[in-house]
């Protein structure tokens, strides 16, 4: 059967391209290897998510209970269910994919795709049988998996990555996580709020290197607060697999010596899965390299998502997705490249921030002024007892357009989609001012943050 569109990877770049393109009227088959939704739903976004509900659920009820004249006795946790918990919430958004194939009339194929040539895509199945796929455009959209360190393999016991953290049937007493980055944090929270006694090697000065220094810097001391050991500008300079324990050897400023546990995540970073017939000349470190159009060297080849590089993000993807496909079947569309985009670390208190940091600013000799206002100074976050963090804007100097914005706090991850929307339409202080943030809610802090920049603010 030829096809206007053959996608390799069902994750949220693979899919989200499938269900645009039959949107457009055109025969599309999708081929996924794993299960529909790709890693993010299945082991990355949605199921941590679960888990970090639950951790911060079971946190709030032992540490908050008291402050909010709540008396709990007795109260604990069944480990194997709230990881079960976490898989059933994946597998229902997986059959939720699998339903809008069927409704939107897109093949969903089973099993591991590669370049054939010629517009052919073929497929492996799991029980070793094959087929070949005929199409006029081909996207690969076959994502990521997580990068080990070179001297400790993956054994998916005792060394672990992230899919495996969220399933581990038995809950350590003790864990190193080398990394701090997002992925990092976020298992740091989740497995600490649950008991287990967890140190962080970051050989970065702050957690969340990415990030803000000033929001790394504030993050760090609530995990250490929370009974969470972060060892950062730490380098790991020796490792040992004892098969039921792990010792890794670091040398830091707060440590120098050898640390051990039961389990040892490698939070690290991720590496391309390339999919069958890409030669080395069509990457760059393994990533594919792509023109403005999402275009491979490949005729009619195009790649989206995380096999493309930085940033690795599942709503990049499915941005690049939407500009792919309707670059391909729009009449005179052109695509959009990824510029603005938001970062989200779900660890409490939230993180979250879109464009440019302060460090960045000033590397770059752009002249800005900080409109920066604590939690603490809004009346929803008292009252709802979630005063911890702040949030940071950053306005050019002599336009007052917004340059970057920078939350740490609750509801960080949700409140940052009006700071992407002004970055992206390009506003201003006087633009964010003028518009009306209703009482009580968190998000006034936006509004309180943007009088903070010309040192207005009214409640700080």
């Amino acid at each position: 059967m030829a096809y206007d569109l053959i996608v390799i990877g069902g994750g949220p770049a693979g899919y989200v391209a499938a269900i645009r393109a039959a949107q457009h009227g055109k025969k599309v088959a999708c081929v996924e290897a794993d299960r529909a939704g790709g890693t993010c739903l299945n082991w990355g976004c949605i199921p941590t998510k679960a888990l970090l509900k639950n951790a911060e659920l079971y946190q709030t009820l032992t540490h908050k209970a008291g402050e909010m004249g709540l008396k709990i006795e007795g109260l604990s946790y069944d480990w194997s269910a709230v990881v079960g918990r976490s898989r059933k919430v994946s597998d229902k958004l997986a059959g939720g994919i699998e339903f809008l194939f069927k409704k939107n009339k897109v093949d969903y194929i089973r099993g591991y795709g590669s370049l054939e040539g010629g517009g052919k895509v073929g497929v492996k199945a799991t029980d070793g049988s094959t087929q070949v796929l005929e199409g006029k455009n081909i996207i690969i959209a076959t994502g990521c998996v997580s990068r080990p360190l070179p001297p400790l393999p993956f054994n998916g016991k005792s060394v672990i990555g992230s899919k495996e953290a969220m399933n581990l049937a038995v809950q350590p007493k003790e864990m190193i996580i080398i990394g701090a980055g997002a992925i990092g944090v976020e298992f740091a929270y989740i497995y600490n709020a649950f008991g287990t006694k967890v140190t962080i090697v970051e050989m970065l000065p702050t957690v969340l290197p990415v990030e803000d220094t000033e929001v790394g810097e504030a993050l760090e001391k609530s995990l250490t607060k929370q009974g969470i050991r972060c060892l950062t500008n730490t380098k790991v300079t020796a490792t040992k697999d004892l098969g039921d324990r792990v010792e890794i050897t670091v040398e830091g400023p707060k440590e120098t010596g050898t640390l051990s546990a039961e389990v040892c995540l490698v939070a690290i970073g991720i590496q391309p899965v390339l999919p069958g017939g890409i030669q080395p000349e069509l990457t760059d470190r393994g990533y594919i390299k792509i023109g403005d159009r999402y275009e491979t060297n490949l005729p009619n080849v195009y790649a989206i998502g995380d096999i493309n590089g930085p940033p690795w993000l599942a709503h990049v993807a499915s941005f690049e997705a939407f500009q792919c496909v309707d670059g391909l079947f729009v009449d005179g569309y052109k695509p959009r490249k990824v510029k603005n985009f938001p970062g989200c670390t779900y660890c409490h208190p939230q993180v979250a921030s879109v464009g440019k940091t302060e460090r960045t600013l000033k590397e770059e000799g752009i002249d800005y002024v900080v409109g920066k206002i604590p939690f603490a100074a809004i009346g929803k976050a008292v009252a709802a007892s979630e005063i911890e963090g702040f949030t940071k804007l950053l306005y050019g100097k002599k336009h007052g357009e917004l340059l970057g914005a920078h939350i740490i706090g609750d509801n960080a991850t949700e409140l940052i989609a009006e700071m992407g929307l002004a970055l992206d339409q390009e506003l201003t202080i006087d633009d964010i001012h003028a518009t009306i943030h209703a009482h009580p809610t968190m998000s006034e802090v936006i509004h309180e943050a943007t009088l903070a920049a010309e040192g207005h603010a009214i409640h700080f």
